[in-house]
């Protein structure tokens, strides 16, 4: 099958690079050169936009936000689609835009999936992403095999939309748990115990969870460097608050984890990994976690 992928960032490349791995043909196209020419060096056609969009059968979108997808999609590839074609789009927007995009696609004939991921840089290289789909049964089941050469768990979750609805919940709970890891370690370094003891002494048990291990290594050794941005974290929560406030849900955990974020974001830590959620507690405290 020949696919096209648009948006080699930092989630973008490896996912495309495991398509390659996986046999596709992937006509490949992004707003800088460096990863397209990577891409090629490993087998993939670097196009433009309207080469892309006439080779592909099948076209995937990796993109920061909303209104990126919708200016590439609907402001430029729309115009060379045919009848048949299918658009997964695997960034993380708003459900709304989702259908909106859906809706106009329908109107050349072209099909859509919304299929956000969850599991961050780590699980993208390693082909163990989590998907969240949204769209018809008929088009996730043609499209499943494609999802499943870049993930472990490739779920439907709905029609259009519902992808990205399950995409908010699971940033409201990545978030919030980040934030607790990183309130947990604050509490029990002012009280003298090593946060690294309490990591490895708790991880077993209920706290224990797929964030902490992820996260919480990162705390403690200090490290931010990006696995998922915390400017990106803002937009996601942005889209839930958005999302929650339109169908009447409470969220009060979610807009104070966001405040955090902005914090970490106006205090030139936008571009580090979420986990610098404990750089929040470090700042009012005057320790380094784990250090």
């Amino acid at each position: 099958m020949k696919i096209g992928w648009i948006g080699l960032g930092i989630m973008g490349k490896p996912m495309a690079k495991n398509l390659l791995k996986a046999g596709y043909e992937l006509w490949v196209n992004n707003r800088s050169q460096g990863p397209m020419e990577e891409l090629a060096a490993c087998g993939a056609h670097a196009a433009t936009r309207k080469e892309l969009a006439e080779n592909a059968e099948v076209i995937i979108t990796m993109l920061p936000n909303g209104p990126q997808v919708r200016e590439v999609i609907l402001g430029d590839v729309i115009k060379d689609m045919r009848p048949g074609q299918i658009f997964i789009d695997c960034s993380s927007i708003s459900p709304v835009v989702s259908k909106e995009i859906a809706a106009a696609l329908a109107e050349k004939g072209v099909e859509m999936l919304d299929a956000p991921v969850s599991g961050g840089e780590p699980k993208a290289i390693n082909g163990t992403l989590s998907f969240m789909v949204g769209g018809k049964q008929a088009v996730f089941d043609r499209c499943k095999d494609i999802l499943g050469a870049m993930g472990a768990s490739v779920t439907r979750c709905g029609e259009v939309g519902a992808g990205n609805t399950t995409k908010l919940a699971n940033q409201i709970i990545v978030a919030c748990n980040i934030q607790a890891v990183a309130e947990a370690f604050t509490l029990a370094q002012k009280a003298g115990v090593d946060p690294e003891v309490v990591y490895k002494a708790i991880r077993g048990g209920l706290a224990g969870s797929t964030v902490l291990d992820a996260k919480g290594p990162m705390m403690i050794a200090g490290n931010d460097k990006p696995g998922f941005k915390i400017d990106l974290h803002i937009k996601d929560l942005n889209n839930a608050l958005d999302c929650a406030h339109t169908v009447g849900a409470p969220v009060p955990m979610t807009a104070a984890v966001q405040e955090i974020l902005q914090w970490l974001h106006n205090n030139d830590c936008g571009e580090n990994d979420h986990s610098a959620i404990a750089k929040y507690y470090e700042h009012l405290t005057g320790i380094h976690i784990g250090r």
